[in-house]
């Protein structure tokens, strides 16, 4: 057909469509699905018909558009500098390009449930990575009985319906509880945010790391830390100005663990002589910290490849699972041993 005269009703014939839903097709609308829009778009392009606007990024022949969004942690703030979503997200992209998919950064910030709901009616990818549960464990539990694609980086629920990735968090936070205990550490702190789902399973492993090493359960020892190196520091501090005695550190993230370093050295305490610190992720930063940090390992890597794998088997409707990776302590500086 000549361009000057392809109408949508040729469009519509050829496909075997109505008028309306070719007209939805190219202006990408969520109400279409994924491979109708692709069928659409290539019988477009093979009748060079374009109406005034160009193949929309989602539909330009890679095998699929991800976006990638980060929910606030718990009502605050998402930072893409955060050396930890940094690296997740490097996972992604990798696996991405491997699998020839586009990764699209989403500014976009949910921070509640209308919010989710407009983000994931608007957005224009073909399914959505989100980077952490935040407070939106039920109503990603009813976007998985709708046509929205997503898969969330994070921990496994009671109840949950939707595809989550994340490491086995109860068993990362025993291996390191274990190894403090190992060392003949008695008095071991918990520094973590236990509203956030993975750090309430790493709190949980804690709890049983204790448990299995004869030590008693002191509630004092337990306290809040957000994702960051202020957090850490200004735990430490407000532990020793109580004048609690501690000899062990587990921190439920790599960034909270270099604030404990801090905030212990900062005190006149020696690591690992004096209090022995374990992290959790193995971010690139942990092995170049003074003392080097002993850390509990995700593999990130691979956490980018089943994320992105699972995502394309949902796009393509085919039953996706959960699935919890393992973890690995790996044994620095930080612990003396």
């Amino acid at each position: 057909m000549n361009k000057t005269k392809t109408r949508l009703e040729d469009l519509a014939k050829i496909a075997g469509v109505s008028v309306a839903t070719v007209s939805r097709a190219l202006n990408d609308s969520p109400a279409i699905n994924r491979v109708t829009k692709r069928r659409i778009w290539d019988i477009a392009r093979e009748n060079h018909y374009f109406s005034g606007h160009d193949l929309p990024i989602s539909l330009s022949g890679i095998q699929a558009t991800i976006a990638i969004v980060i929910p606030p942690p718990q009502g605050r703030e998402g930072r893409f500098n955060d050396p930890f979503y940094l690296e997740l997200i490097s996972g992604v992209g990798e696996a991405a390009r491997d699998m020839g998919c586009d990764l699209l950064l989403s500014h976009l910030t949910p921070r509640n449930q209308h919010d989710l709901s407009k983000l994931m009616q608007n957005i224009r990818a073909d399914g959505v990575i989100f980077l952490g549960q935040s407070y939106f464990h039920e109503r990603f539990n009813q976007l998985a009985r709708g046509p929205h694609k997503f898969i969330v980086w994070g921990a496994e629920l009671n109840g949950q319906t939707y595809c989550s990735i994340g490491s086995n968090n109860v068993q990362g936070g025993a291996r390191a509880t274990a190894h403090l205990a190992r060392l003949g550490r008695r008095k071991i702190v918990f520094l973590g945010d236990t509203e956030a789902p993975e750090i309430k399973q790493r709190y949980e492993g804690y709890v049983n790391g204790l448990s299995d090493y004869g030590l008693e359960f002191d509630p004092r020892l337990v306290v809040p830390a957000h994702f960051d190196i202020a957090a850490g520091e200004a735990a430490i501090a407000g532990l020793l100005a109580k004048g609690i005695k501690i000899d062990g550190v587990f921190a439920a993230s790599d960034v909270i663990a270099v604030g404990a370093i801090k905030g212990l050295t900062r005190a006149g305490l020696q690591v690992p002589q004096d209090v022995s610190v374990v992290g959790y992720d193995n971010i690139q930063l942990s092995s170049f910290t003074h003392p080097a940090l002993t850390t509990i390992s995700q593999d990130l890597s691979r956490a980018g490849k089943l994320m992105v794998s699972k995502l394309i088997g949902a796009l393509s409707n085919t039953e996706i699972r959960s699935e919890r990776l393992s973890t690995e302590l790996v044994v620095r500086e930080s612990c003396g041993g």
